[in-house]
Formats: C-alpha cells, structure tokens, sequence
C-alpha cells in the first residue's frame, strides 16, 4: 500500500514541470517583445535617413546588424517556445487543438530525443545567425583574416549540410 500511494505521488509530481513550461513561454514572449522593438526602432532610424536630417556613416551596417540582432532573438524566443511545448506534451497532456493543426509538425513532441534535436537545430541556427552578426560588425586587415572568414564559413556550411542530411 506504501508502494502504490508513494508511485502515485512520483506520478503526480510531474506536474512541477508546469514551471519550465510557463516560464518558457513568459520568457519567449519578452524575447519576441525585445526583437519587435528593435524592429522597430530600426524602422524609425530608417524613417528618420530618408526623411530628416540623420545620416550616420556606419547607418547600413547598423541597421543589418540590428536586423540580424533581432532574427537572433527571435530565433532564441523560439528555442524557449519549442522547449515549453515540448516539455508539456512529455510530461503534462498531449495539446489536442495542435492535433488538427496543420502546423502541429513543427511543435509536435513524441520523445526526449526527438525535443532535444529540435532545440539543438535551433540553438545552431542562433549561433550561426550570431557568428553573423558578429563578422558583420568585423574588420579584416590580413589575408590570413580573410583566410580565417572564409573558412569559418566552410565550416558552418559543411556543419549544415551534415545536420540535414542526418534528416534523410
């Protein structure tokens, strides 16, 4: 009797994982805030080169490396709203209006392995839009520094194509 009433407590402890759940939304939810103000700060730095008397001499990197800054938070807000569905759907109850869903694909999680690919996927797409982010904000004086770039982008284009050929 023990047994049974100490299993059904362990079961019913996976509820607690409502918190990762919830705090992963509320955290993509101000990640997907911050991205959009950036957006739209830009868009008004935009307005006010066309239309003002504003013309700063690093304007168009500026303006690509906030636009890159904000597809990477994006991207990272969408780390955090895989995660949170992944781990109710685990551990919580199966989401069934995302059953009729014809998106469902996307957010659907069968297994740990299968969340955990979907993140890593991601969580390298964050880091290749940051490598970005940072390269553009780089200044190459050597040969062997473009050497450096060039490679680095062979190497994120090799890692790529091996991360969706493992799909097939």
């Amino acid at each position: 009797m023990l047994e049974k009433l100490f299993e059904r407590l362990m079961w019913s402890s996976r509820v607690f994982t409502i918190l990762p759940v919830i705090f992963g939304l509320v955290g993509a939810a101000v990640l997907f805030a911050i991205a959009s103000y950036d957006v739209c700060a830009v868009i008004f730095d935009v307005y006010r080169y066309f239309f003002a008397d504003f013309h700063p001499e690093s304007f168009h990197s500026d303006v690509v490396g906030s636009i890159i800054g904000a597809v990477d938070l994006y991207l990272m807000a969408l780390v955090l709203f895989i995660f949170s569905f992944g781990i109710y759907e685990l551990f919580i109850s199966e989401i069934e209006a995302m059953k009729s869903s014809k998106h469902a694909k996307v957010l659907e999680v069968h297994s740990l392995d299968e969340l955990k690919d979907k993140l890593a996927k991601v969580i390298i797409m964050v880091l290749i839009v940051n490598f970005f982010q940072r390269v553009l904000h780089a200044s190459f004086t050597t040969p062997l520094e473009m050497l450096y770039l060039a490679v680095s982008i062979l190497g994120l284009c090799l890692g790529l194509y091996f991360l969706h050929r493992g799909e097939h």
